[in-house]
């Protein structure tokens, strides 16, 4: 049965119903949808002004770090202005001060040429006034001679020459004494400036040396590593070097104490090896204590070098560096001889160049004058005649050689170079420090003290250690047995007491060692 109209419409209105449901329904989840999506964006856009107001924040923050750096920098730049600008003035003013000095020293020059100038020039006057009153007076004499004394005109000549001649003597004795007087008064001026000014310019360290050598210590640890377990490192150094060691006199340091500069340089060498290698036990000590002592001629060159490199003094002979780097270990009252021969070339070249000379030699003279004390314990002769055979030898000049020879006038003089030889040799003893005669007799005893020890049968070697209260006397094994060790430490000690003068007490320690070793192949 096909459906009626009323039911076509109510299907028609009821499509219209669902269809008007669903599109409300599809517009309420619209609207939701559009409050989510305004709510998102709402957040959005806070976040959003956050962020901003944090860059913002941040960018104030950096434009007030970019102005403090700003300033810091306007400042740094102001001081480092401040600071050229000090230090142009300084330059400018010691420029000044040196073209000052330059220009009083030709004022100086200047005047001096002109008062010998003028000297002369009055010398030259009074000659001629002395010629001109000569032959006035003549003349006088002789019509004078002529018309009342019955001489003839040879005999009035000859008398007359004779008192104006002697008048003439007198006259020009005086004027020469006057210049030479001015002369002099001139000549010991300029002598005291010049002294001064290379004395001045050449200002230097004093070289005096003591009998301690400080040595700083890599790690802490390494002070328990240098006595050892139970002291035995530390006694088989002291026993090998014959060297005392302070572990305790500095923090942070060893002090390393003998009055023999060789053996204290030697056993530094020694420790430091053994101290940057880090292994320290007896035999490792014999080692680095033999390589110290094979490197010795190594040192010494070196030494010669550098000094000569300091001093300013090319093409020396090999052999006659190598004898001036043994002067690195030898001292005069005090002085370290090879820093002394340094001083003395500067102080010789600085002379030289203040009065003209040559400088090269003036230096070269200075540098090598104390040479031949490297030579004196093998050579017979005084230091200085050693030392002018020596670089007579090798090659030196002569004008060298007599500078070498003339520094304590045991042959005269013969250049202005040797002269200034021994005035800067003078210059540099006599500044305040830089000698103490003290030290010298303290090494002079010590080393008596050893070779009185050393005269005892069975003695291998001495050492006198911890400033001369202590010997310790290492015996031949087959030449001394155990039980003789006792009597002959007492025979040394009375030998002691019986032919040295000292203070305090010196304590006498007998060492007697056998080793034996093997290896296996």
């Amino acid at each position: 049965m096909e459906p009626g109209p009323i039911a076509t419409v109510i299907g028609l209105l009821g499509a219209c119903l669902v269809a008007l449901i669903l599109v409300l329904v599809a517009r309420r989840e619209a609207a939701a949808q559009r409050a989510r999506a305004e709510q998102d964006v709402a957040s959005i856009k806070d976040e959003a002004r956050a962020l901003l107001a944090d860059a913002d924040r941040r960018e104030r923050r950096l434009a007030e770090r970019e102005r403090a750096l700003a300033s810091d920098r306007a400042q740094v730049e102001e001081l480092d202005r401040k600071a050229r600008t000090r230090a142009e003035e300084a330059a400018d003013a010691r420029q000044e001060a040196t073209r000052r000095l330059d220009d009083a020293q030709r004022e100086a020059d200047r005047r001096l040429a002109a008062a010998e100038r003028d000297a002369q020039a009055r010398l030259a006057e009074a000659d001629a006034l002395a010629g001109r009153r000569i032959l006035d007076a003549e003349r006088d004499a002789v019509a004078e001679l002529e018309s009342t004394s019955g001489l003839t005109r040879e005999d009035a000549l000859e008398e007359l020459r004779r008192r104006l001649v002697d008048r003439a003597a007198n006259d020009a004795a005086a004027h020469v004494r006057r210049a030479e007087a001015q002369a002099r008064r001139t000549a010991e001026a300029r002598a005291r400036r010049i002294v001064a000014t290379a004395v001045q310019r050449t200002a230097v360290a004093t070289s005096a040396q003591a009998s301690t050598t400080s040595l700083p210590l890599p790690s802490d640890d390494m002070k328990g590593r240098i006595i050892g377990k139970e002291g035995r490192n530390i006694r088989a150094f002291e026993a090998l070097t014959g060297v005392n060691v302070l572990v305790d006199e500095q923090p942070g340091a060893v002090v390393l104490s003998c009055f023999d500069a060789e053996r204290r340089e030697v056993a530094q060498v020694a420790l430091e090896a053994l101290m940057a290698d880090g292994r320290i036990h007896p035999q490792r000590i014999e080692a680095a204590y033999a390589d110290a002592l094979a490197s010795a001629d190594e040192r010494t060159d070196a030494a010669g070098h550098d000094a000569a490199e300091r001093a300013g003094v090319a093409g020396l002979h090999p052999d006659l560096v190598r004898t001036l780097g043994r002067l690195r270990l030898r001292t005069s009252y005090g002085q370290n001889v090879l820093e002394h021969l340094v001083e003395s070339a500067l102080i010789a070249a600085q002379l030289a160049a203040e009065t003209g000379t040559d400088v090269d030699m003036a230096r070269r003279g200075a540098f090598l004058h104390d040479v031949g004390k490297a030579l004196t314990a093998e050579v017979p002769g005084t230091h200085a005649t050693v030392g002018a055979d020596l670089a007579r030898r090798l090659g030196e000049s002569d004008d060298v050689v007599n500078a070498i020879a003339a520094h304590h006038e045991e042959v005269p003089a013969q250049t202005v170079e040797a002269v200034l030889v021994q005035v800067a040799d003078a210059i540099s003893a006599a500044r305040p420090g830089a000698r103490r005669e003290e030290l010298d007799q303290y090494v002079e005893r010590m080393d008596k003290l050893e070779q009185l020890v050393s005269e005892h049968d069975g003695v291998r070697r001495a050492l006198v250690m911890s400033a001369g209260h202590e010997v310790r006397v290492v015996v031949e094994p087959s030449a001394v047995v155990d039980s003789d060790l006792p009597q002959l430490a007492v025979r040394i000690a009375r030998h002691i007491e019986r032919d040295l003068a000292y203070p305090g007490e010196i304590k006498v320690t007998v060492v007697r060692e056998t080793r034996a070793s093997a290896t296996a192949g």
